[in-house]
C-alpha cells in the first residue's frame, strides 16, 4: 500500500471511494510508527473532513485508533469484584457541566460499574480532572491496576488518559488542531469512542450538547454527531444511547473547579439545582437501563432519587474521595467557606429578564483563572462564579446577579468586564429551551 493512493481514494478521482479496514489501519499504524509523515496524515484528515466516512469506515477508524495502544480489559476478573456490565457517560462539554461527578456515585448505587476516563478543560469548556484535582490530594493518574481495584471496591473510579492509551488519538488530535480539521463528525466520533472503549466500557451514554456554549451550535448539528456516536458504537458491538441537551446558558449555579465540586456535593445532599439534578438523573437512569439494572427509565429515575435521599450516593462519593487520595472530612468542612479572596459582585445594569450566554461566560471564566488558553496553562482551583439569578428571571437594576471569584486582582478586573458582556436584559419574557431535547438510540 501507499499512503498517497489511499489519500487519493478518499479525496476522490473523480468520486470519493470508501476505504477498507486494511487501508485505514495502514494510515493509523504508519502515523503512530512515524513512517507516514505529518503532511500525508494532514492530507488524509482533510480528505475525511470534506468527504466524510460511513458508519462502517468510522467504526474501522475507531477500532484502529483503539488498538494503537494499551486497552483496559475489565472482563474475566470476577474474582476481583469486577462483574460488569461496565457503563460510562461522555459529555461533549459545556459551561458549569459537572454532571459526571454526582452522576457516577448515583449510578453506582444502582449496581452499575463505571470505568470513567475523563479529560481536562481547554478553551471555554471545563474538565472533570481539573475539578477533581481541586480536592487536595485527589489522584487522577491511576494505574490500570488501581483503576480496576477502585471500581471493584466502590462501583466507580475516575482517571485520566495515560500516554499509552490510544496514542493515535493524541497524535492525530494535535495535528487536527493545527490543520483546521477538528470539526469533522467522523474524526470527533473516532476520537471520543477510541478512548471510551479503551477504558473497558460495554455500553455508553452520550450527553451531546448544543447552543452557544457547546461545540455543536444547533440541534441539527448535535443530532448528526449523536447519531454518529451511537451508530458507530453499536457497529463496534457496544450498547449506546445519546441525549441532546441544551447549553445556551451555564448549567447549574456554580462554575469553577472547586465551586463545581461544591455544587456536586449539594446535589448528593439533595440540594442541587433543578437543571443539574434533572440531567444527572436522566443520564444515570439510561446507564442503569443499558446495564440491565432497571426495566424502564421511570424505574431508574425513582431509584436514583432514593440513592440521593437515603444518603447512599453521598457516602459513595466521599469514599471515592478518600480512596483516590483526598480527605472527605476536610472537603465537607470547607463546604460553603472555601472562597478566593479576590471577589466582586456583579449587579444588574437595568430592569429586565436576564439572559446569560454560556460561551461568553466560559470565556470570562478563563480570564478569572478557571480554564486554559493552551494545554500548558495552570488552572486556579478557587476561581469561578456563583449565580444568584438564572436565565429568564426578572431582575431589577442594582440587584445582585452573581458573585465573582478570581486568582488575582488583574484577573478579577478582566473577568468582571467579560462577564458584563455575557449578560443581557430583555424587556419581554424569555422562552426557556427544554433541557433535554430528544433521545437518539
Amino acid at each position: 500500500m501507499r499512503a498517497a493512493d489511499i489519500i487519493i481514494k478518499k479525496r476522490g478521482n473523480p468520486t470519493p471511494q470508501p476505504l477498507t479496514k486494511e487501508e485505514i489501519q495502514f494510515m493509523v499504524d504508519g502515523y503512530v510508527a512515524k513512517t507516514i509523515p505529518d503532511y500525508q496524515m494532514s492530507a488524509f484528515l482533510m480528505a475525511i473532513y470534506f468527504n466524510g466516512m460511513s458508519f462502517e469506515e468510522t467504526a474501522a477508524l475507531t477500532d484502529c485508533m483503539l488498538h494503537s495502544g494499551e486497552i483496559i480489559n475489565l472482563h474475566g476478573k470476577e474474582s476481583l469484584g469486577l462483574k460488569g456490565p461496565f457503563v460510562d457517560k461522555h459529555s461533549t462539554g459545556g459551561v458549569g457541566d459537572k454532571i459526571s461527578i454526582p452522576l457516577a456515585p448515583i449510578a453506582a448505587c444502582l449496581g452499575v460499574q463505571i470505568p470513567m476516563m475523563s479529560g481536562r478543560g481547554l478553551g471555554h469548556t471545563g474538565g472533570t480532572l481539573d475539578k477533581l484535582e481541586s480536592i487536595a490530594g485527589y489522584k487522577v493518574a491511576l494505574s490500570p491496576q488501581e483503576f480496576e481495584q477502585l471500581i471493584a471496591q466502590n462501583g466507580y473510579a475516575m482517571t485520566g488518559q495515560t500516554q499509552k492509551i490510544v496514542p493515535a488519538d493524541r497524535l492525530m488530535y494535535a495535528l487536527r488542531d493545527v490543520t483546521g480539521t477538528v470539526e469533522s463528525i467522523p474524526l470527533i466520533t473516532a476520537s471520543i469512542l477510541s478512548k471510551k472503549v479503551a477504558e473497558g466500557s460495554d455500553a455508553l451514554v452520550f450527553d451531546v450538547k448544543y447552543g452557544s456554549g457547546a461545540f455543536m451550535k444547533t440541534p441539527a448539528a448535535a443530532e448528526n454527531l449523536a447519531t454518529s456516536l451511537v451508530k458507530t458504537a453499536q457497529a463496534m458491538g457496544k450498547k449506546a444511547v445519546a441525549l441532546l441537551t441544551d447549553m445556551e446558558t451555564p448549567l447549574g449555579l456554580k462554575t469553577g473547579n472547586y465551586l463545581e465540586i461544591e455544587e456536586s456535593l449539594e446535589c448528593l445532599q439533595g440540594n442541587g439545582p433543578k437543571d443539574v439534578m434533572e440531567l444527572t438523573y436522566a443520564l444515570a437512569s439510561h446507564m442503569a437501563l443499558l446495564a440491565g439494572k432497571v426495566s424502564s427509565i421511570e424505574e431508574g429515575l425513582e431509584l436514583c432519587k432514593q440513592a440521593v435521599n437515603s444518603g447512599r450516593a453521598l457516602k459513595k462519593f466521599l469514599k471515592n474521595v478518600d480512596d483516590q487520595g483526598g480527605d472527605s472530612k476536610k472537603l465537607l468542612e470547607q463546604q460553603g467557606k472555601r472562597r478566593s479572596p479576590f471577589h466582586a459582585q456583579l449587579n444588574a445594569e437595568c430592569d429586565g429578564y436576564l439572559k446569560i450566554d454560556a460561551y461568553k461566560t466560559g470565556i470570562a471564566c478563563i480570564n478569572l483563572g478557571v480554564g486554559r488558553n493552551k494545554t500548558s496553562d495552570k488552572v486556579d482551583a478557587d476561581s469561578g462564579i456563583i449565580l444568584s439569578k438564572v436565565q429568564g428571571e426578572a431582575v431589577k437594576a442594582g440587584q445582585k446577579i452573581m458573585d465573582v471569584y478570581a486568582k488575582d486582582e488583574k484577573s478579577l478586573e478582566e473577568g468582571v468586564a467579560a462577564l458584563k458582556k455575557a449578560v443581557s436584559y430583555s424587556k419581554t419574557t424569555i422562552t426557556q429551551n427544554k433541557l433535554i431535547l430528544k433521545e437518539i438510540k
